[in-house]
């Protein structure tokens, strides 16, 4: 199944605030209005592009869009057999991005140079164990770039490309939820959760003017590789749950933290 794209959404006079400090005019041309969307009513495949996308939550993702019509560009830093299937259902697949480094997202950018993005997953993420016991700020450090500052540059690139009234997704954790925390541990994760959170919630307001709607996605416990194979559910049935939130997502309930099941989460 495919969405209807094309129906203008006017953001509300209450757009939100304009950062302390900053006018409307002083941010970066990147981030004004230069993709218009399609015709009224027109009914047409969206074009989402899918960061981490050769295994886990990622693939899948893959798979189900492109499975109900619309047109993935999945990217990543080298693509798996499984994501290497996709290609002949129809997804691009974008090789040679790290979304850690400038050669990384410009690699991405230069591969949709021309194209409108009508909604940006970021999914790309790690997770490495941080104790107490064993404190590791190299770990730390490593987590808050590919977890939270990652989406964020990776986004700012990509803004002259997405449309307006497009979607953007942030895929974090109920891990970063501070009011959430009732186990301790895994601090180089948490801590770079909850900023992605932050991140997210900063580009609802900045992004409202243009009609882009931000999620931040919790996928659940899943079973996958980063957790080595444990959890609660399958990556099908918790992308099932986020491609459902970002159907329903809008400037209504935009900057919203969500779990795959569609509670909206404490932050």
């Amino acid at each position: 199944m495919c969405l209807g794209w094309g129906k203008p959404v006017r953001p509300p006079a209450d757009a939100g605030p304009t950062p302390r400090g900053q006018e409307a005019e002083d941010f970066p041309s990147s981030a004004k209005p230069g993709r218009s969307e399609q015709g009224k009513g027109e009914k047409k495949a969206m074009k989402i592009v899918i960061t981490g996308a050769n295994r886990g939550i990622g693939l899948e993702f893959c798979r189900q869009l492109t499975a109900r019509g619309d047109e993935v560009v999945a990217a990543c830093r080298a693509a798996s057999t499984q994501l290497s299937a996709l290609a002949a259902q129809g997804a691009r697949i974008v090789e040679g991005v790290d979304v850690t480094v400038d050669k990384g997202r410009e690699r991405l950018a230069q591969a949709v140079a021309d194209e409108d993005i009508h909604m940006l997953v970021n999914n790309a993420g790690i997770m490495q164990p941080v104790t107490l016991a064993q404190m590791d700020g190299a770990a730390c450090l490593r987590q808050f770039e590919v977890n939270a500052l990652s989406p964020l540059l990776l986004t700012h690139r990509l803004l002259g490309n997405l449309a307006d009234n497009g979607k953007i997704a942030i895929v974090t954790s109920r891990m970063g939820s501070i009011d959430d925390n009732d186990s301790g541990g895994a601090y180089g994760y948490r801590m770079s959760k909850a900023a992605a959170n932050m991140a997210g919630r900063s580009l609802a307001w900045d992004l409202k003017g243009r009609g882009i709607a931000v999620a931040l996605l919790h996928p659940g416990w899943v079973r996958t590789d980063m957790t080595d194979g444990n959890g609660l559910i399958d990556a099908d049935e918790s992308v099932r749950g986020l491609i459902g939130v970002m159907d329903r997502l809008d400037l209504e309930n935009t900057g919203q933290f969500w779990h795959t099941n569609g509670e909206i989460l404490p932050w």
